[in-house]
């Protein structure tokens, strides 16, 4: 099953761009993903299974890194944006 998650990333601090663009580079990293960043998102797509873990793994580690940050999330089943249902 695919997933497709459309996420912006709002750390709490005034030096906000920085997090923001190290968080969407971490998440190029992984070729396994599909990453389309625009002005105010960034989308994901991939193996259900596998993007939850890298995005679960890279939103913990941006709150241990930035402290608060604010992420909005929306998860779409890739499947049925595909077939078009």
């Amino acid at each position: 099953m695919k997933l497709v998650a459309e996420i912006s990333m709002y750390p709490l601090n005034e030096q906000y761009i920085e997090p923001i663009q190290t968080f969407i580079d971490r998440l190029n990293g992984y070729a396994y993903l599909q990453v389309v960043t625009s002005a105010t998102n960034t989308v994901v797509s991939g193996d259900y299974l596998a993007t939850m873990e890298v995005l679960a793994k890279e939103m913990q580690r941006s709150h241990e890194e930035v402290g608060q940050a604010i992420f909005v999330c929306k998860f779409l089943n890739g499947d049925k944006m595909s077939s078009g249902q």
